[in-house]
């Protein structure tokens, strides 16, 4: 029964167990019970509860939360989530306690704040790298209940996943001007990417027409009120650290086009009809133009009458025109999106307007060579008639007459190759027009042209080497390069550059600086190395350089001296008396050596001449004598040895006078003259004697032999009894040399003989002291008289004749004995 009724109410008849289930109790009222035991006889009295019985349900501890799952990891926190228990234990649930335990520990240790009623929750301040386990547990008015499953280990480090992108748009979207649209996706990825908006590589920015919206899932650009300017290929980017995607789509804002670009050109103007022409649009309003729309108007009218409006050509017949009235053209542009407001042209008045063609413009001149030039010009307006030719003229520029290139037609081409030009020679050239009115005007003369093959860059020096070098200079030579390039070598480009160095610097600033093949380079730093290179130039610019093989070592070179002798230093060297005497030499070494002039091992003259220079030696010797003949050496000298030569130096002279003249066989009507050579016979061979003899009462001498090669001659056809002097002097290729006379006057006379010996001696007294001796006369008295005799004595016995004495007559006396 209900605890607040009286009456009993049945709950089962038969109940056979000692437990029942009592069912239809209404929750939240107090009830009693009693029960009673029957059997066969009948019910036994009822046991009642003692007290009364609230109808709840029991309240236990909540059952375990359910379906514990990770949200996201990064590598100092995890975010987790989990539902309800699916029993709360008869009490509302009033806190969910999360707990967490590092791998490898015991314990769980609580996370969570107190009194946490929310299913989400962000572990945080966790170590990066290590792994943990969660689990969480519900908490009723009774208590705690069981924990839920434990997750998977989880390790702190950031999650990654690359980004996802997926588009609401198309690759390409067409809006009409004015209105709006907008591009949206969704996106995704870890950690959070990031969204960019590009337009045409273009980073898009928001303003008052255009909006950029971006969730953590969702992306969208939205443009209200669009304009032309919109149209562009937009691109978004998602990106974060392990990749990114893209999304393009190409929008194109149309509209109707802009007007037809003027002025309306009047390409042919006839009585009847006219041609125009235009310039499509600037803007085609983001679509191709279908057709043009052409109206055509009379002047004198306010009604525009259509002629065309299904062209796509921007020109365009205007027919059916009357002669003489004005016209005005108007055009639209059209296209898929509409019509463009007009182009509207300047009046015109239909008439024949036909006239020679215009003047070209000022031509160019092109492939010019030694004899010829191509003259490219443009076609100019032909006047209304067709062009039939063209005139090519040319002039040298400082004449004043233009003379045509050519007698035959130049038609259709707008060039002409114009020959026979002169090398050299500079050139003008213009070009007029012709069609069946007559020619046109001459263009403005071409720019002045001279007449020569197409200058080219030179090619390289030839075999640049260095020749010489100091402590700070080194001297370089090389040969012209192969090709000039048809233009003049101006000069050459010397730089040089300190080895480990990479900059290059120059010897001399300009090419014409060095306009020979070799160059001294100065300024350069003792014991350093320097590698050099030659350049050419010519007026078309500079060769490529041509590089000395090995680098140079700066220092003073030593060569021993050389001499290289000229032609006046051979061995002998022969030089007429009066003349100049030079000997000459050229001389090398490094350093320059010390030169030393000698004559047969003596100081040279005083008046000698003696000139040295950087590259030789001279000896000079004005109006040389004799004298000045002899042998003549040259010493070089440095300190890595010396060298000498010798030259011998004749003096050509008249010869010297004869030697040793003497005369013999003296006769009444002759002599025999002879002589010895002169001991110099001037450098010449003796070509003759002159022999001449002189009475010496006289003063003239006379010749009596001027061609005799020989060293004696026979006088001949003296007078006897005159007294004679005589004088020889030798003769070769350069005159007479000084006579040389006897010493004393010879007399024409036979020559005197010693008489014979005295016939018949005898004594005809002795005594013992004296002896008296005669004789008679010899045979033969010699040629003349005798004068004495000569007695002499002998001791018998000894070897020496001793003189007594000399007698006129034919007897003597020897006393004394």
């Amino acid at each position: 029964r209900e605890s607040d009724h009286r009456a009993w109410t049945p709950v089962t008849y038969t109940v056979t167990r000692q437990n029942a289930t009592i069912q239809g109790l209404i929750e939240g009222k107090a009830y009693f019970f009693r029960i009673a035991a029957e059997n066969i006889i009948g019910m036994g009295p009822f046991t009642e509860t003692t007290k009364e019985i609230l109808i709840r349900d029991p309240i236990t501890v909540p059952d375990r939360p359910e379906d514990l799952e990770v949200k996201a990891v990064t590598k100092n926190s995890v975010t987790l989530t989990w539902n309800p228990p699916k029993y709360n234990g008869g009490s509302d649930i009033t806190m969910y306690v999360l707990e967490s335990r590092l791998i490898g520990k015991d314990k769980f240790h609580k996370v969570t704040k107190e009194k946490m009623l929310d299913r989400k929750f962000t572990v945080e301040g966790l170590k990066e790298g290590d792994t943990y386990e969660f689990r969480v547990s519900a908490c009723n008015i009774v208590g705690q209940g069981k924990p839920s499953f434990c997750t998977k280990p989880i390790t702190c480090k950031d999650e990654i996943a690359p980004p996802t992108l997926d588009l609401d748009f198309r690759d390409k979207l067409i809006v009409r001007v004015g209105e709006a649209f907008s591009l949206t996706g969704r996106y995704s990825g870890k950690p959070a990417p990031k969204v960019t908006w590009l337009k045409d590589d273009i980073v898009v920015k928001e303003d008052d027409r255009i909006k950029i919206k971006t969730t953590p899932s969702t992306l969208c650009l939205g443009i209200v009120k669009s304009v032309r300017e919109d149209t562009g290929k937009y691109c978004v980017t998602v990106e974060n650290s392990t990749g990114s995607r893209k999304g393009f789509c190409q929008v194109n804002v149309v509209d109707r086009p802009s007007p037809p670009v003027g002025p309306v050109i009047f390409d042919e103007v006839f009585k009847d009809h006219m041609v125009v022409s235009w310039k499509p649009p600037l803007d085609d309003g983001g679509s191709e133009i279908t057709n043009y729309i052409i109206e055509k108007k009379d002047t004198h009218k306010d009604l525009w009458m259509p002629v065309t409006s299904a062209t796509v050509k921007t020109t365009c017949k205007i027919p059916k025109l009357l002669e003489g009235r004005e016209y005005q053209i108007r055009i639209y542009a059209e296209n898929l999106y509409g019509i463009s407001d007009p182009l509207i042209s300047d009046e015109m008045k239909a008439k024949d307007r036909f006239r020679v063609p215009d003047a070209p413009e000022q031509p160019i001149i092109k492939d010019v060579t030694k004899d010829s030039a191509v003259v490219v010009w443009n076609k100019p307006y032909d006047g209304g008639k067709p062009i039939t030719n063209y005139i090519v003229e040319k002039k040298e520029t400082m004449a004043t007459r233009w003379v045509k290139a050519t007698k035959d037609p130049i038609f259709p081409g707008t060039k002409f190759k114009v020959p026979d030009l002169l090398e050299g020679c500079q050139y003008e050239f213009r070009v007029s027009a012709e069609n069946e009115i007559g020619v046109g005007d001459p263009s403005p003369p071409s720019k002045p042209i001279f007449a020569r093959d197409p200058i080219a860059k030179p090619s390289p020096p030839v075999n640049p080497e260095a020749v010489d070098k100091t402590k700070n200079s080194v001297d370089l030579s090389w040969q012209p390069p192969r090709h000039d390039g048809n233009g003049k070598i101006i000069g050459y480009l010397v730089e040089y550059q300190k080895v480990g160095d990479e900059e290059w610097k120059q010897a001399n600033l300009t090419a014409d600086s060095c306009p020979e093949t070799n160059y001294k380079v100065t300024g350069l730093t003792e014991g350093l190395t320097y590698k050099f290179r030659v350049k050419a130039v010519n007026a078309a610019g500079e060769s490529d350089p041509a590089h000395i093989p090995d680098p140079v070592e700066v220092k003073d070179r030593l060569e021993p001296p050389e001499l290289i002798l000229d032609a006046n230093m051979a061995r002998e060297q022969h030089v007429k008396a009066g003349d100049t005497l030079r000997l000459s030499a050229v001389i090398k070494g490094v350093p320059f050596p010390k030169v030393t002039w000698k004559k047969e091992d003596h100081e040279v003259s005083p008046k000698a001449d003696i000139e040295v220079t950087g590259v030789g030696s001279k000896l000079e010797i004005r109006n040389t004598v004799h004298e000045d003949g002899g042998m003549y050496s040259l010493t070089v000298e440095n300190p890595a040895g010396s060298k000498t030569v010798s030259v011998k130096v004749v003096v050509l002279d008249k010869p010297g006078p004869p030697r040793n003249l003497n005369v013999s066989d003296v006769r009444s009507d002759s002599c025999y003259l002879t002589w010895m050579e002169p001991e110099d016979d001037g450098g010449s061979v003796i070509t003759n004697y002159v022999v001449e003899r002189k009475d010496v009462a006289s003063a003239q001498w006379v010749a009596i032999s001027s061609s005799s090669k020989k060293r004696s001659h026979m006088a001949k056809y003296l007078m006897e009894g005159t007294q004679y002097l005589f004088r020889v002097a030798a003769e070769n290729q350069y005159g007479r040399g000084p006579y040389v006379e006897t010493l004393k006057p010879i007399k024409a006379i036979d020559p005197l003989h010693p008489p014979g010996p005295p016939k018949n001696l005898h004594h005809v007294d002795v005594d013992k002291t004296e002896v008296s001796l005669v004789w008679n006369r010899p045979d033969r008295d010699g040629g003349a008289e005798i004068t004495g005799y000569l007695v002499e004595y002998q001791e018998d016995g000894a070897d020496e004749w001793t003189k007594f004495q000399t007698v006129p007559m034919l007897d003597c006396v020897v006393t004394g004995l």
